[in-house]
């Protein structure tokens, strides 16, 4: 009996999680386990049911896609993940193979290229569309003569999903609730953001958000 690909599903729009399910589930070799209709959903039901493959949006509500996909390979460093995204932007394309993605495809891809993409990354190697892969021969050329000032390198893991909640219109005291940590904790990481990035109000904060990619507001 063959092993099934176990694959759990995160995007933010049911009808494309549907349509994918339906289509995945008809190759003998795919099995949906779960899906997800946010990043941090994303994170919980990963840990829960330990798919080989998460096939992972980018611009999700609450916690993004790639602040999930770094919780997730640093909770299950086995588990790969298969960015499928409408946005081409190489600030998206770097930050989530920065962050342990094995794949990333366009949203307007092939159906059957994104079967190739997942047998590819389960066989530990990685698959990136060809729009994609330009991308990132680009982005690394680029990268050789510039230092790092990416927001992942300025600010911590938390301070990032404090700074996507901020964005998104969260109030100190639900993201605390949110978190499970204090209102003070939430107003440390605040002014702590603030004062790293040089920015006096939530609007600025916002933009510089929108402007990293994490968070689109079209969520």
């Amino acid at each position: 009996m063959t092993i099934k690909i176990r694959i759990l599903l995160a995007d933010d729009h049911k009808i494309m999680r549907e349509g994918l399910r339906s289509l995945l589930e008809k190759e003998s070799d795919l099995e949906v386990v779960a899906e997800a209709e946010n990043g941090r959903r994303a994170v919980q039901l990963t840990l829960k049911f330990k798919p080989h493959i998460v096939i992972m949006d980018i611009s999700m509500p609450d916690l993004n896609g790639i602040e999930a996909t770094r919780q997730i390979i640093g909770e299950l460093p086995d588990v790969k993940i298969i960015c499928l995204s409408m946005h081409s932007d190489r600030r998206f394309v770097a930050g989530i193979l920065k962050a342990g993605a094995s794949g990333y495809l366009l949203k307007d891809c092939a159906f059957e290229e994104l079967v190739y993409a997942v047998r590819t990354v389960v066989a530990n190697r990685t698959y990136l569309s060809p729009a994609i892969a330009d991308i990132v021969v680009e982005d690394y050329l680029r990268q050789l003569s510039r230092p790092d000032s990416s927001v992942s390198s300025v600010l911590t893991p938390r301070e990032r999903e404090v700074l996507q909640l901020l964005a998104e219109g969260w109030s100190t005291k639900q993201i605390a609730s949110h978190l499970h940590v204090s209102f003070k904790t939430i107003e440390t990481h605040r002014r702590q953001i603030m004062d790293k990035l040089g920015v006096h109000s939530i609007a600025e904060l916002t933009k510089y958000a929108v402007r990293e990619g994490l968070t689109s507001l079209e969520t």
